[in-house]
């Protein structure tokens, strides 16, 4: 299997929260992802954490679960655990201290 790199680039994005830039590269071929993240969502879900440790965090979530090629190309941090119900209970782990 190929050696899998997640970059991350966090911005702040218009009206509060953050967007994040992701490209996940498994060898020659690649996918980018728009992820937006909201103040309260971030709280939330990870307290304390930075948008780029849960970003990163939940990539490495999906990848999990499914191909590169099938994560959604624009999304919400929110709507992950609405297709993977355990989401929110396992991303706090997942991101750490």
């Amino acid at each position: 299997m190929n050696e899998r790199q997640i970059e991350v680039e966090v911005g702040e994005a218009d009206g509060g929260g953050w967007v994040a830039t992701v490209t996940v590269v498994e060898g020659t071929a690649s996918t980018r992802h728009r992820v937006r993240i909201a103040t309260e969502e971030l709280a939330r879900l990870v307290p304390g954490a930075t948008a780029e440790a849960l970003v990163r965090a939940s990539f490495e979530f999906l990848l999990e679960r499914e191909p590169k090629e099938s994560i959604l190309r624009e999304f919400e941090i929110g709507v992950i655990g609405r297709y993977f119900p355990e989401y929110e209970r396992e991303i706090g782990r997942l991101v750490g201290p």
